[in-house]
């Protein structure tokens, strides 16, 4: 995979799946915009993506989940760089709620994260994408199409999600811009011990449940999902567009375990 002539936008670069897929992407000669809302984090990020060619790696402190920094990450971007090859829409956020204990305030924080600012995000770039007739991929889980007790706003957030990109993709594919989705099942990040509060040892003993309930016996790990996450929006992936391709050791074929794992967490 050859990256060298493009300029890629990764959003949620500053931890976990985003920030493998940026430093995954350096390494193919991406030309890279990171965002994230965490200022040392990023600029660590956007420093090991540097030394890995030399190429230009531009830092965005942003909020996707507002307006003002949608249009921040947007503007910088196209003024640093004058141009758009690939956007990944990779930052999200969780919550651990369910519709008996349901606060608007978590479900609001939830899908304008996750829904309404790669929306608005997507809706600002699109011009410079047909003009580089370029791909958006955006992460998503496998959450959106397995019911589970718990996850409850974070769940509708990704079936949405979902269903923009086959939207979007159908709509794009006639100007030469392809849409997909990457959907990672467990993964080993530190989301869930930012949802959860667990520390290493139950967070451990979590992941090691979770592998019971997959069918090749592991979690995944960030590196995995950012090796498809860059397979798909290489070039030699033309002829893909609307797919929403699952990255999860075979989860979703094993629905009940999922649902219990998830089940659990929240208990």
């Amino acid at each position: 995979m050859d990256f060298s002539d493009q300029v890629v936008l990764v959003t949620g670069a500053s931890a976990g799946i985003g920030k493998a897929i940026a430093e995954l992407l350096a390494e193919h000669g991406a030309t890279l915009a990171v965002v994230g809302r965490n200022a040392e984090n990023l600029r660590m990020v956007a420093e090991k993506c540097r030394g890995v060619k030399g190429k230009d790696v531009l830092e965005v402190v942003a909020d996707l989940a507002t307006d003002d920094g949608c249009e921040q990450i947007a503007k910088a971007t196209v003024q640093r760089f004058g141009r758009l090859d690939v956007l990944i829409n990779n930052a999200g956020m969780g919550a651990r709620t369910c519709i008996q204990r349901a606060e608007m305030k978590t479900f609001d924080e939830v899908f304008n994260t996750n829904v309404r600012g790669v929306y608005n995000l997507t809706r600002l770039l699109v011009p410079e994408l047909i003009k580089t007739k370029g791909n958006i991929v955006n992460v998503s889980s496998v959450s959106a199409y397995m019911t589970s007790v718990g996850s409850l706003p974070y769940s509708m957030s990704k079936a949405a999600l979902d269903h923009f990109t086959r939207c979007i993709a159908l709509e794009l594919a006639p100007l030469g811009v392809r849409v997909n989705t990457i959907s990672p099942g467990v993964t080993r990040t530190t989301f869930v011990q930012r949802l959860t509060g667990y520390d290493t040892s139950q967070y451990e003993s979590w992941l090691s449940d979770a592998a019971r309930g997959i069918p090749l016996g592991r979690v995944c790990d960030a590196a995995e999902i950012a090796r498809m996450v860059a397979c798909v929006a290489w070039s030699g992936a033309s002829a893909v567009t609307g797919a929403i391709l699952p990255v999860d050791g075979g989860l979703a074929l094993a629905g009940v375990g999922h649902s219990d794992i998830m089940t659990r967490q929240m208990k």
